[in-house]
This record gives C-alpha cells, sequence and structure tokens, in this order.
C-alpha cells in the first residue's frame, strides 16, 4: 500500500460454519430489497470511525450522479439499558427507564446523521436492533442476504481488544459474506483526491 494512503480497507471472506448468538429485537427485521439488488450492510454507531467508515461507503460505493449497485442496509446496535448500568444496585429499577431513553434518543442520532449522509442513495433502510453489536450486525446480514457487511476500526490497542472484544473480529469470523474493516489513518484529508486504500484478503 503507497505510503500515503488515508485508509485501510481489510477485506475478509468469513467462516461460514459457527452461526452468532441470535440478539434481542428491538424492532421488526428487515427483508430482502425488492429491487432485486445485492443488500450491502453497513454497521454504525456514534463513533468518529464510524461516521469515517459512512463517508467512505459513500464516496466509493454511492456516489452521486454514480450508478448504485446496491441495497444499503444502515444498522445500529442499541445496548440493553441493564447492561449499560452493570451490576445492580440501589437504584437501578429507577435508573433503567432513564438509562433506556437516553440509549434510544442517542441511536435516533446517528440514524438521523446516516440519513443526512445518505440523502442522495435511492434504495436504502434505516434499523435500531437491541443487542450485542456484533450479534445484531450478523444477524442483519442473515436477514437481508446481505453480499457485503461494511464497519469502521474503532483501532483498540491489544489489551482493550482482549477485554472488550472487537466488533469487527468477530464479524469477520462469524458473518456469511464479505466483510469490509475502514480503517481511518491519521491527518485523513476529506478532499476526494486524498482517497487512498489498500486491502487485505483472507479465504476461509
Amino acid at each position: 500500500m503507497a505510503a500515503e494512503a488515508e485508509s485501510l480497507i481489510t477485506v475478509e471472506h468469513a467462516e461460514a460454519s459457527t452461526a452468532p448468538v441470535p440478539a434481542k429485537m428491538e424492532s421488526a427485521g428487515g427483508k430482502p430489497a425488492a429491487s432485486g439488488k445485492p443488500a450491502m450492510v453497513l454497521g454504525i454507531d456514534d463513533s468518529e470511525h464510524s461516521y469515517y467508515a459512512l463517508e467512505w461507503t459513500m464516496h466509493h460505493f454511492f456516489a452521486p450522479g454514480q450508478t448504485q449497485q446496491y441495497h444499503l442496509v444502515v444498522v445500529s446496535a442499541k445496548p440493553p439499558a441493564a447492561a449499560v448500568i452493570g451490576i445492580a444496585g440501589i437504584g437501578t429499577a429507577e435508573l433503567l427507564p432513564r438509562v433506556e431513553l437516553d440509549l434510544k434518543r442517542a441511536s435516533a442520532r446517528v440514524i438521523e446523521k446516516a440519513k443526512e449522509h445518505c440523502s442522495h442513495v435511492t434504495d436504502v433502510s434505516y434499523e435500531v436492533k437491541e443487542g450485542d453489536a456484533r450479534n445484531v450486525l450478523c444477524e442483519a446480514v442473515e436477514r437481508h442476504h446481505a453480499d457485503m457487511l461494511v464497519m469502521g476500526s474503532h483501532g483498540y490497542g491489544a489489551f482493550k481488544r482482549a477485554v472488550l472484544g472487537s466488533v469487527s473480529d468477530y464479524c469477520t469470523h462469524h458473518a456469511h459474506c464479505t466483510v469490509m474493516i475502514v480503517k481511518k489513518q491519521k491527518h485523513h484529508k476529506k478532499s476526494s483526491e486524498h482517497w487512498g486504500w489498500g486491502f487485505h484478503s483472507k479465504e476461509a
């Protein structure tokens, strides 16, 4: 990859033998696109890395005036309120409704921002599902029979990845489609002349 490249896309062909643990659904599941286009699932959360992956996807697959080959499914995972609060203690029951409301508002903001970026996309749908992001995204791939899953990389260090787990690593091994992980490099420039990328491909 050229030294001046501003983003790195890791392309993985996931193993098809292991199924993810089911996630709890907050809203009704999607259906394969009526347009007959292959589906692309884009995982998004309220992070700089995630919005960068969204911008990258728009630039490379859904640029204005470009033929749009995919039905885009934007998916955001909302963690359960109980998981956010953690171990139950005094006052937990009173906190749950407030935390749940805050989480729903945060998810709504993420989707609204995605809609702003995708306003020119002709075939797009949006979903918010409750559960672990790893399971939510893998189930979205199955539900929509997606050909591709795109997500940003948070760039965790080795220790944090070991403690929290990596959504991208999990999806690479469990999603039954090609997985594209968009990594934002330092000093990224937004002008179209400076989009650079490389890829690594691994067969299951």
